[in-house]
């Protein structure tokens, strides 16, 4: 265990291979200790448009040991909680304590090692994955809906969206909805997404986007060595109320219930036969776990933080505030919540994954810079990526067995549940 394991999440299982440093600005709440120069290396690396695939083998015994890996975010939420709470083993299936792993692409680069064999990730990723590098995955639920936003800091001078030019932006992944909705909303204001060097010069109309591990944004912001960011939470509640952050927009005002974290599996997982009631009892306990969460915000806040069980190394308030705190009072300058009629919550629990916004992400995708080789988004149809990446039948049946899951704002309430419009409204 690195020492801010040892202080602040104790019984936490991190990956080994990980270097997480001690950062005194944050007191232990953060696992990192960049630096500029650490900083424009990671901008430089682009993450995920340069990672390599590992070799993968159809040929690997088969372990129905429930084998979870991590990013420590908000989004993990129903995955953590069907472990930590027993819903896995109500179900007849043994769990791991799951794995936490700093950054997307370590995380990814694991999984498709065989390492683990259910996490979560970016709604882009398995689309990378999948028709870039060839790799069988399955796309098999949501984890949750919204759960992001647009950061900035105090002194940024940033106070609408056209002011980000000239300006040093993060996302935790190009493939990501953080980089696809921001770079909408920028460009809506007249501002030009580029990928240069950090130390380039910038036209006056020019965004400078970077990658960073989500527990990098948080400090950085604070150094003054980026001047916003988007991400998942808590690093957008740590950015308030550790970094001196505001909120210039939440993503979910932007893209009403959009998706964020997925639930994936390996394709053998999610298509044996054989396999079939285990990957049921798996999202059965997935969708319990999401009504749990959304019904009990407070408690589980406590039960994720470091003040509770360590799976977020964060304090019970700043996982509090990521999960409860949405008031369109209070978020008035900037102007971050919109659309207040919509009656959604800073980050809500639902697990249908609905084909219209697959569909909408792998178009926008097609206008978002990212870094590497995007060729073959110019071969890719919306509506095959719907057909083939994501497997319904898993989530529907849990669904159809919790019609609780109704409830959230973002599913239609008249008519087929199951189909919705997406609504993007800048």
């Amino acid at each position: 265990m690195k020492e801010i394991y040892k202080k602040h999440g104790e019984g936490i299982q991190e990956d080994p291979n990980l270097v997480i440093e001690y950062d005194p600005l944050f007191k232990g709440v953060l696992g990192t200790g960049i630096n500029r120069r650490e900083l424009l290396q990671m901008g430089a690396a682009g993450a995920l448009g340069s990672a390599a695939m590992p070799a993968f083998s159809a040929k690997r015994k088969w372990d129905p040991v429930v084998n979870i890996c991590y990013i420590p975010i908000t989004d993990a939420a129903a995955l953590l909680i069907a472990h930590d709470l027993g819903f896995f083993k109500d179900e007849g299936i043994d769990s791991k304590r799951p794995t936490l792993i700093r950054g997307w692409s370590p995380l990814v680069e694991a999984f498709a090692a065989h390492r683990f064999n259910l996490t979560h990730m970016l709604i882009p990723i398995p689309v990378w994955m999948r028709y870039n590098n060839k790799y069988p995955i399955k796309i098999t639920a949501w984890d949750h809906t919204n759960g992001s936003a647009i950061l900035v800091g105090k002194n940024s001078g940033i106070n609408e969206p056209k002011d980000f030019g000239g300006k040093q932006f993060a996302v935790p992944y190009w493939y990501s909805i953080h980089n696809i909705v921001s770079q909408r909303i920028m460009k809506a204001a007249g501002i030009k997404p580029v990928i240069k060097p950090q130390s380039a010069k910038l036209e006056p109309d020019e965004c400078n986007f970077l990658v960073l591990a989500p527990p990098s944004m948080p400090p950085a912001l604070a150094a003054g060595t980026i001047d916003g960011y988007c991400v998942a939470e808590p690093f957008n509640a740590l950015g308030e109320i550790k970094a001196g952050g505001k909120v210039l927009r939440f993503t979910g005002d932007a893209w009403k219930g959009h998706p964020c974290c997925v639930v994936v599996m390996h394709e053998d997982d999610a298509m044996d036969p054989d396999r079939a009631a285990w990957a049921q009892g798996v999202h059965n306990a997935v969708v319990r776990a999401q009504i749990h969460l959304a019904e009990n915000r407070e408690e589980m806040s406590h039960l994720l933080s470091r003040d509770g069980k360590g799976y977020l190394p964060v304090p019970k308030e700043v996982v509090k505030r990521a999960m409860m705190f949405y008031d369109p009072a209070y978020y008035q300058n900037p102007l971050a919540i919109k659309h207040p009629e919509w009656e959604q919550n800073r980050i809500d629990f639902q697990a249908w994954p609905y084909r219209s916004a697959t569909e909408l992400v792998v178009s926008d995708l097609k206008e978002t810079v990212v870094t590497g080789d995007d060729a073959f988004l110019s071969e890719l149809t919306p509506q095959h990526v719907a057909d083939d990446l994501v497997n319904y039948n898993y989530v529907k049946t849990a669904l159809e067995a919790n019609p609780k899951w109704r409830n959230d704002a973002s599913v239609p309430q008249e008519g087929d549940p199951y189909v919705r419009t997406e609504v993007f409204q800048l």
